[in-house]
C-alpha cells in the first residue's frame, strides 16, 4: 500500500487526507496543535459559513487574480459539492437570504466530529502535537512529545495554513523551510481584517453597535456588508471585504444611504426641522440610527448646515483611521506559496511528490463562504493529484 503524509489539520489538510484515503492510500496526518480543526471551530462560533450559493462566474470572481489558476479546482468542488459533502456527513445545510450556506446546527463542532469519524473509518492516522521541522534527506522531521520523529512517505500534502491566528496553529513558520528548498513565496499580508480607529470618548457608548445598510468603498473594492463599532475600531464583513483596498493604500469612505440619490437626500434635509436638533432631523428625515449619527459626527464635526453639502457628505463620508489591525488578528492572509511555483495539480515544481493546499497558497477571497470553500477545493484537488502522482 502506498503511503501519504498530510501536514496540517485544517479543512484543506483533512480534505486531502479524505480523498487519498478513499483512493486506498495509507494516510498519516500530523498536526502541531493538540487537536485538529482549531481555526475551523473558531470560524463556526459565529455560524459556520461553508460556501456561497450563487452562479459560478461571480463566485469565481471573488478570488480575483487567482481566479484563472483556481478555476478548475473550484469547478471540481464548487458550492453545491460542498453542500452535498456536508449533508453526506449527516449535517443538514440551509441557505440564508444573502446566499450564504450554513450547517443547520450553525456551528462547526458536529461537522468536525462526523468528519473525523469518517477519517478514522478510512484508516487515517492522526498525530497531534507533531511540529514539522523540515527534511532530513527524504524524510520529514517532527518534534513530538516523544522526541524527534521522522516519516518517509510516497507522497506529501502540505496544508499548514497562512500566518494569522497563531494561537490556533496558522503561524507561517513553514515559510523558511520552503524558501530553503527554492520554493517561491510572496510576503504575507493581512486579509479580511478589522480597522484601527482612535475614537474620541463620546463613541464609547456605541461600542458593540452595528452599522447596517451602508456601502463601504476603498479604491476598487466595495461592500454592502455591515460593520460593528468596537473599542479598537471597526470590525465585520463590510470592513473585511474592503480591507484589501486599505492595505493597498486607498482611503475608506462610507455611503450611509446607498439606496438614495444625493438629490433625494438633500430634498429630505431641506424640509423644515423646527425645534429639532440636527441629529434629530437626520434621524427623522433619513432614519439614521444613533450609531450612524455618532460616526458621522465623529468623522466630520462640525457638520455642514447646508442641505446639499450635508447630503454629499452622507453619501461619501471619509473614515479616518489608524490602519489595519495586526496580521495575527486577521481572519486570513494574502501571500504564501506563489501559484507559479506549483504545477496544475498543486505539486511544488521544485519538490516532486510534495503538494500544497489551502491558505498556504497565495490567494485571497472575502469572507462569506469563499474562504472555506477555497480551502476544501484546493485540498480536494491536491489530494486527487497526489493519488495520480503516486499511481504513476
Amino acid at each position: 500500500m502506498k503511503s501519504a503524509l498530510v501536514i496540517g489539520g485544517g479543512p484543506a489538510g483533512l480534505m486531502a487526507a479524505e480523498v487519498m484515503a478513499d483512493a486506498g492510500l495509507s494516510v498519516t496526518l500530523c498536526e502541531a496543535k493538540p487537536s485538529v480543526g482549531r481555526k475551523f471551530l473558531m470560524a463556526g462560533k459565529s455560524g459556520l459559513n461553508l460556501t456561497k450559493a450563487e452562479p459560478f462566474d461571480p463566485f469565481l470572481a471573488a478570488f480575483q487574480e487567482a481566479s484563472p489558476a483556481l478555476r478548475p479546482m473550484l469547478e471540481a468542488f464548487d458550492g453545491q459539492a460542498v453542500q452535498d459533502w456536508t449533508e453526506g456527513l449527516g449535517q443538514e445545510v440551509f441557505t440564508g437570504s444573502t446566499g450564504r450556506v450554513f450547517p443547520r446546527a450553525m456551528k462547526a463542532s458536529p461537522l468536525l466530529r462526523a468528519w473525523l469519524a469518517r477519517l478514522t473509518e478510512r484508516g487515517v492516522q492522526i498525530n497531534t502535537r507533531w511540529q514539522w521541522q523540515g527534511w532530513e534527506g527524504d524524510a520529514l522531521v517532527f518534534n513530538t512529545p516523544e522526541g524527534r520523529e521522522q516519516i518517509e512517505a510516497d507522497v506529501t500534502v502540505l496544508a499548514l495554513g497562512g500566518a494569522s491566528w497563531k494561537r490556533l496553529g496558522a503561524t507561517g513558520a513553514w515559510a523558511p523551510l520552503l524558501v530553503e528548498r527554492g520554493v517561491g513565496l510572496s510576503d504575507f499580508a493581512p486579509a479580511n481584517v478589522g480597522l484601527l480607529v482612535d475614537w474620541s470618548p463620546h463613541m464609547a457608548r456605541h461600542f458593540g453597535e452595528a452599522l447596517k445598510g451602508g456601502a463601504w468603498s476603498a479604491g476598487p473594492y466595495h461592500s454592502r456588508g455591515e460593520a460593528v463599532i468596537s473599542a479598537k475600531g471597526l470590525e465585520g464583513g463590510g470592513i473585511y471585504s474592503v480591507s484589501r483596498g486599505l492595505r493597498e493604500g486607498h482611503g475608506l469612505a462610507l455611503d450611509l444611504l446607498p439606496d438614495l440619490q444625493v438629490g433625494d437626500v438633500a430634498a429630505r434635509l431641506a424640509k423644515p426641522r423646527g425645534k429639532d436638533s440636527q441629529a434629530n432631523h437626520l434621524r427623522k428625515r433619513l432614519k439614521l440610527t444613533p450609531a450612524q449619527i455618532a460616526l458621522l459626527q465623529e468623522m466630520a464635526r462640525p457638520l455642514p448646515q447646508d442641505a446639499e453639502a450635508l447630503a454629499a457628505l452622507l453619501k461619501n463620508l471619509p473614515i479616518a483611521h489608524a490602519g489595519l489591525r495586526p496580521m495575527d488578528e486577521a481572519i486570513s492572509t494574502a501571500g504564501g506559496i506563489r501559484l507559479d511555483a506549483l504545477d496544475d495539480g498543486l505539486m511544488l515544481r521544485d519538490l516532486p511528490g510534495v503538494f500544497a493546499a489551502g491558505e498556504m497558497l497565495d490567494w485571497e477571497a472575502p469572507t462569506g463562504g469563499y474562504l472555506i470553500n477555497g480551502c476544501l477545493a484546493t485540498g480536494h484537488w491536491a489530494g486527487r493529484h497526489a493519488v495520480d502522482w503516486v499511481r504513476r
